[in-house]
């Protein structure tokens, strides 16, 4: 009987051989279901068999952006730019063998930069530590999808990241799954659905192991975003695609790899010369969507030089642990001026979620 990982590729290469139109959508869609089962399997296995030892990075600051891209495209030389840090750069493969930290400063926010070992094909699978480096992206608030002006492949980057589970530039499913004791798969749609059928819809689920679960799709569906749900383990991750070493190259080549590189609109910069560096931070605060809020202690005036940057949709206790650690436990109420509040100086509670540019007054007890 064939290995997990044999019947994966085996899988992998059907999919990759069948001509996709309307008539075989089906059959693709339930190979994509007992692919997804089979590679989560195997990963329960490994993780159960130790796997390796990974990195381990401690995450600090307002958010966290994680550097991905092959080896030698600039990573190292990015972080140094962007931030404090210092990573080895060589003119070689491989240069950096760790994650390496480093710290932007930008509009008040501290943000956390991670330079990553270069992925290869098949790091999904293991190559390279693969698994390792992608296990750390999981856990970033932003990807750089660094490539040079000479190796644009970011689909090989893309699907890399996919195979473990990462979306890039996408939301969750609007899928809702509720299970029950008897009855089998039932399907609930708030939409009109295009890509498949109720009957289509169960099959794939049942192909992933569901028996008994009444599922409710509030968006119309096709087969890749059905498994995404259903598996429950995938993140959704904002990124951006950074095109390094443009000093190399003149106008009308650069122009040239716009169009092999769209829909991506890649921020475009020289991390040697430090040409779009400006650029590249503006985007990836914006892409953070972190927002400023003023502090005001009681009876003073606001600090409106030194804002407090938080992410949008944080609340007053986000703010509190980003004071002091006791400001939580001994929080009593807060004071709001601004967008958030019902009105100038609005008594809010710890769960009241902040606005862009409030001046906030926290008061704990004593």
């Amino acid at each position: 009987m064939a290995s997990i990982r044999e019947q994966i590729e085996e899988i992998e290469e059907e999919i990759l051989r069948t001509q996709k139109n309307k008539a075989t959508e089906h059959h693709i869609g339930r190979l994509k279901a007992k692919l997804a089962r089979l590679r989560a399997e195997l990963e329960k296995r490994q993780r159960a068999g130790g796997g390796g030892r990974g990195y381990a990075v401690k995450k600090s600051g307002n958010a966290t952006v994680g550097l991905v891209g092959f080896p030698s495209v600039g990573k190292s030389t990015l972080l140094n730019r962007l931030t404090n840090a210092e990573s080895d750069v060589g003119e070689y493969h491989f240069t950096t063998l760790t994650v390496v930290p480093g710290v932007m400063e930008y509009r008040g926010a501290k943000i956390q930069v991670l330079d990553m070992p270069g992925l290869i094909s098949g790091a999904s699978r293991g190559r390279g530590r693969g698994r390792e480096v992608l296990a750390v992206a999981r856990n970033c608030d932003l990807l750089l999808l660094v490539v040079d002006v000479f190796e644009t492949s970011v689909d090989i980057l893309v699907r890399e990241l996919e195979d473990v589970g990462i979306r890039l530039n996408q939301r969750p499913p609007d899928v809702v799954f509720s299970k029950k004791d008897r009855g089998g798969i039932t399907v609930h749609s708030t939409v009109e659905q295009t890509h498949m059928t109720e009957e289509q819809v169960k099959e794939i689920l049942a192909e992933m192991g569901f028996v008994n679960v009444d599922v409710v799709l509030r968006e119309d569906v096709d087969a890749d975003r059905l498994i995404d749900a259903a598996m429950g383990n995938r993140v959704y991750i904002p990124a951006i695609l950074v095109l390094n070493k443009i000093d190399l190259v003149n106008e009308d080549y650069l122009q040239e790899v716009r169009e092999r590189l769209r829909p991506w609109e890649p921020v475009m910069v020289s991390a040697e010369k430090g040409h779009g560096l400006e650029e590249l931070k503006a985007a990836i605060y914006d892409s953070l969507d972190l927002i400023p809020v003023y502090l005001k202690p009681q009876g003073g005036k606001p600090d409106y030089d030194e804002p407090l940057v938080v992410r949008r949709g944080a609340t007053i206790g986000d703010i509190c642990d980003a004071i002091h650690r006791d400001f939580r436990e001994k929080f009593r109420y807060a004071l709001v001026w601004g967008k958030s509040a019902r009105f100038p100086g609005q008594t809010v509670g710890i769960n009241h979620v902040v606005a862009e540019g409030d001046v906030v007054t926290i008061v704990v007890k004593k």
